[in-house]
């Protein structure tokens, strides 16, 4: 149960975040080196980038639910192994008195034996299905509150896109720094958690 938590969901969020907003263009009709080296500005101006390393790194919302789900990891793999070390002693108790049993002992035992060695199979794969379950809803609320965010603040700022930059799978190879408003958003988003905690 390695934890990857959320990582890949967000990277995904952030790289089909492609958040239109109602800026219209100018309505002018010249035609200008200078108009047109204005739209151009304007343009380039409306689309800007988050470093979503940076934004995991820092969301406080995230780092919350990271520990959360890593916690309840760690217990699932505590259960699982405490369950399986008294499944392996009561494994070498058998072996030991095998010899002094007979054939009917030995065979309902070995039965019980295999019954429960099924039952931690069973055990370990549900634990990893209710974790990957929750990992998928916690990536669903996250992609949500980062998108409704984004959605927001894009509006506010005039903003037609907003693309995604992470040295793992860096879907923007050259952004200019100006246009990274990773911090910006980060702090927002942190402010809104502020307040959803109170």
């Amino acid at each position: 149960m390695k934890n990857t938590f959320l990582n890949a969901g967000l990277a995904a969020l952030m790289s089909a975040s492609l958040i239109s907003c109602n800026n219209q263009p100018g309505t002018g009709t010249s035609t200008s080196k200078d108009s047109v080296a204005t739209t151009a500005k304007s343009e380039s101006e409306a689309i800007v980038y988050v470093n979503s390393d940076s934004l995991l790194n820092n969301y406080e919302y995230f780092k919350q639910v990271r520990s959360d789900f890593e916690a309840k990891a760690k217990k699932a793999q505590a259960d699982l192994q405490s369950k399986g070390t008294a499944f392996q002693r009561e494994v070498a108790e058998y072996q030991k008195t095998a010899g002094t049993m007979s054939a009917e002992q030995r065979a309902s035992t070995e039965e019980r034996l295999a019954r429960k060695q099924e039952e931690l199979g069973r055990l370990n794969q549900n634990a990893s299905t209710s974790l990957g379950q929750q990992e998928m809803e916690e990536n669903k609320k996250l992609y949500d509150k980062v998108s409704e965010y984004l959605k927001r603040y894009s509006k506010e700022k005039g903003f037609k896109f907003v693309l995604t930059y992470s040295t793992s799978s860096p879907a923007v190879l050259y952004a200019d720094e100006s246009l990274d408003v990773t911090k910006e958003v980060v702090n927002g988003l942190n402010e809104e958690y502020k307040k959803e905690k109170k």
